[in-house]
């Protein structure tokens, strides 16, 4: 029998396309430690492939079942993408870059993305992901009750609000609903409701790992940088930027939210356990993701990802050893600047730098 973890945690898994493979080295190294054991995983776009992977993969055959699948998952989307026509120029190959800003492929895409809609030009809704994630997820597996608990976040088209799918809705459709990309596919329908991609409203959502788990330690994995230290000038590395805001947007909001309610409920002494008590953690490789534009996120050659996936790795193996102490003790993410430049509780007016000081790591 095996041994039980030590520790427990929920995961919080960003999207990013094939960044999304930084995630997938994270994970491997998390499943190869016996000490932690995961609860729940929330995920949008390329976290909810990866969420929907390790599900799978716990129920087949636990963690080392997981660490098979999804390697399985990301090997598939490598060869999928062999004879893709988005492919890296010999210039960015001869040069070690990893973007796709100078392949005729990426260009062209690009450029007929921002004039036509896919529901112009691709009028059979062809799309090669969603045959991939059908092919390679057992789904009644995703949704065995006794399994992960797994939230994929999509946004409804027309009211402009976050859907979280739970088992057992979760579905090859729920997933492609989160990763919809509505300059690239038409809208996922689903009973009777449009989706698109989850990053615009939940990247990843944070509220249902709070709320229906028992696991007070979440775990982001971050592969979107949240600052960068020079201001864009060409028109690309503004393009880029939006990019990142846009998608780190709805986590900022939710890590507000947040410290709003710590604040409320230390201040008011209520008892609110799920939140008084929820612990936030994130893994991230600043240097390595503020190195790449966005373009690359479409890079899906085996190569890239492994070299992703041996990043992940890397930075989770450095956050296990500084801060494996502190999962059940005390927060290790430094939430004190979320709340500059926005709503404050009243009692904070004049006292702004106290910011959850009972969860800060020392």
């Amino acid at each position: 029998m095996a041994a039980k973890p030590e520790k427990v945690i929920d995961l919080a898994l960003q999207g990013g396309g094939s960044h999304g493979a930084f995630t997938w080295g994270v994970l491997d190294r998390l499943l190869e430690d016996d000490r932690i054991g995961i609860e729940g995983v929330s995920g949008a776009s390329a976290g909810a492939m990866n969420a929907v992977a390790l599900a799978d993969g716990m129920a087949r055959g636990g963690p080392a079942g997981a660490r098979a699948a999804l390697e399985r998952f990301w090997a598939a989307t490598a060869e999928a993408a062999r004879f893709s026509p988005i492919q890296r120029s010999p210039v960015d190959v001869m040069l070690g870059r990893w973007g796709l800003d100078t392949s005729p492929g990426y260009l062209l895409f690009d450029q007929l993305s921002r004039l036509v809609s896919p529901y112009d030009i691709n009028l059979l809704d062809i799309n090669p992901l969603r045959d991939l994630v059908r092919k390679a997820i057992d789904f009644d597996r995703v949704n065995d009750p006794a399994g992960l608990k797994v939230f994929l976040t999509a946004t409804n088209v027309r009211t402009g609000r976050p859907k979280i799918f739970r088992q057992p809705q979760i579905t090859a459709d729920t997933v492609m609903a989160s990763a919809c990309l509505p300059f690239l596919f038409k809208a996922v329908e689903i009973d009777g409701e449009a989706y698109w991609d989850g990053g615009y409203m939940g990247n990843p959502a944070l509220f249902p790992l709070v709320d229906e788990t028992d696991a007070r330690d979440i775990v982001i994995v971050q592969i979107n940088p949240f600052s960068r230290p020079d201001v864009p000038k060409t028109a690309r590395d503004i393009q880029d930027r939006l990019n990142e805001i846009t998608f780190n947007a709805s986590l900022l909001k939710e890590l507000r939210s947040l410290v709003f309610l710590w604040e409320i409920i230390y201040h008011e002494k209520l008892e609110r356990e799920a939140y008084r008590d929820a612990r936030m953690h994130a893994i991230f490789d600043e240097d390595t993701m503020l190195a790449l534009g966005v373009s690359s996120k479409m890079n899906a050659e085996w190569a890239f990802l492994t070299h992703l996936r041996d990043r992940g790795r890397a930075a989770a193996d450095r956050w296990l050893a500084a801060h494996y102490d502190n999962l059940g003790v005390r927060s290790t993410m430094d939430l004190s600047w979320v709340m500059e430049e926005s709503l404050k509780p009243a009692h904070l007016a004049e006292d702004a730098d106290r910011t959850y000081p009972d969860h800060r790591a020392p």
